[in-house]
């Protein structure tokens, strides 16, 4: 999708092999991004070129991240089907795209096929009082963990999601605006029960990684799982942890276990580990 060219005649070898460094690095870091049937159908037609002429490496990289803008803008400007994945690219730059997004039925929400270097296994929606869909609700593991594991039978794989040791990202977007204070609620209600008692008080410690800052529609929240540490992103960006083993399994047995927040994002799930 992107050529890196230098100008001809370069003062010296060096300067050859530190641009042709650059460019593999750089080809390589696309690669893992993008989905090698979108290259062999739209990469011969959309290429951007940057000019690294100077022996700077800050206008090499100004370079290289410009002509990598132009090559997206041209995409998505000139190929509608992938316009809709314009608007989901978040700024911070953690969620990458491979191929389609995988829409979520009940709410039309799209969700990116990785994030955080997870795989999107399954998706559902959260209904409250019936017919209120309040957020569309994402699993993404990691395949290599998995290999094993999607083998097994159900019970294997239940009882693997069931595991925090198992890494993974919960990845929830809003389908309707909603009080940052019923959202913070609503988890510690589902949590406290879960916990038996124990170390209650990383409730509060959760609520503290949301701004007091009301959730609106299309806003997303991130919850990375990883043993007895959970890695969160909050809706507006900001990033904080909590470690505690009792919690993790608690928060895994709200989206994994026999009452889940969506049964229709369990069951998406369990289909989806075995397609890893």
């Amino acid at each position: 999708l992107i050529i890196i060219t230098y100008r001809k005649n370069p003062k010296s070898q060096r300067t050859r092999e530190k641009t042709k460094a650059m460019f593999i690095s750089s080809s390589r870091a696309f690669s893992r991004v993008l989905n090698k049937r979108f290259i062999a159908s739209h990469g011969r037609r959309w290429i951007s070129t940057g000019t690294l002429a100077s022996s700077r490496a800050g206008n090499k990289a100004f370079c290289f991240l410009l002509s990598g803008a132009f090559g997206l803008g041209l995409l998505m400007q000139n190929e509608p089907k992938y316009a809709s994945m314009a608007a989901r690219i978040p700024t911070s730059g953690d969620v990458l795209s491979v191929g389609m997004p995988v829409t979520e039925e009940a709410t039309g929400i799209a969700f990116p096929q990785l994030c955080n270097g997870f795989r999107l296994v399954g998706q559902g929606v959260r209904v409250k009082y019936v017919f209120v869909k309040v957020y569309a609700v994402g699993t993404y593991m990691d395949p290599v963990a998995m290999m094993a594991v999607k083998k097994g039978s159900a019970a294997d794989i239940q009882k693997a999601l069931l595991d925090p040791t198992y890494p993974r990202t919960i990845r929830i977007v809003m389908n309707r605006g909603l009080s940052i204070e019923k959202y913070t609620a609503a988890i510690v209600e589902a949590l406290e029960p879960r916990m038996k008692g124990e170390e209650l008080e990383k409730l509060e410690e959760f609520k503290k990684l949301n701004p007091s800052v009301d959730l609106v529609e299309g806003a997303e929240i991130e919850m990375t799982i990883r043993g007895d540490t959970l890695l969160y992103k909050n809706a507006v960006g900001g990033v904080g942890s909590l470690q505690s083993q009792r919690f993790m399994e608690a928060l895994c047995d709200v989206y994994y276990g026999e009452d889940p927040a969506s049964p229709t994002h369990k069951e998406s799930v369990l289909e989806g580990v075995r397609k890893l």
